[in-house]
């Protein structure tokens, strides 16, 4: 078939404009589909970074982190090694996936985006700050938007449809506040 051919991929996947969300959204929901099948559980992406944390906590004190509720869990007898869990693959699979787009879409090279009233040390710092929260709220919530949005409204969870109305809820309120950051 002509249009399967491998120069006709390569030029699709060369564009530089970028998917329509709804093609995005559609392809993303596949995905789940596929995870749910293949795995059995839906996706994440807060899991590998609390493994990578608990095992370079445990590389500079392994006393310690046994010791700790939270991260001694992956370290006690029979337990799965933090960085064999599908998750850990599933980040690395999100960092060659990202990788490969941007470099086949000519798309890979480094920028801040950010509003013109915003520095560029200003932007990374909150970017900083929100990330961590971010990150610190996932691991509290035991999911991060992925797991709770995603996975947990395709089971039908209530609280994962709960989480969903109030980050839309609070992402809107808080645009009003700094909307005219990003307006040029």
């Amino acid at each position: 078939m002509k249009g399967l051919e491998l120069s006709t991929i390569l030029a699709w996947l060369r564009r530089k404009d970028l998917w329509s969300p709804y093609f995005g959204g559609a392809v993303l929901g596949l995905v789940l589909v596929a995870s749910f099948y293949i795995s059995g559980q839906g996706l994440g992406a807060s899991g590998p970074f609390g493994r990578i944390t608990a095992m370079v906590s445990h590389a500079v004190a392994p006393e310690h982190t046994m010791e700790a509720t939270y991260w001694g869990r992956y370290f006690v007898e029979g337990a799965e090694p933090p960085l064999l869990n599908w998750l850990s693959f599933l980040g690395l699979g999100v960092i060659a996936g990202g990788l490969a787009s941007g470099l086949l879409g000519g798309r890979f090279r480094s920028e801040v985006l950010k509003g013109p009233g915003v520095s560029t040390g200003t932007r990374l710092a909150l970017a900083l700050v929100g990330g961590v929260l971010v990150g610190f709220a996932a691991r509290m919530a035991h999911g991060c938007t992925s797991g709770q949005g995603l996975s947990g409204a395709a089971v039908m969870s209530v609280g994962a449809w709960i989480f969903l109305l109030s980050m839309f809820a609070g992402g809107y309120a808080l645009a009003w506040f700094v909307r005219k950051e990003w307006i040029s």
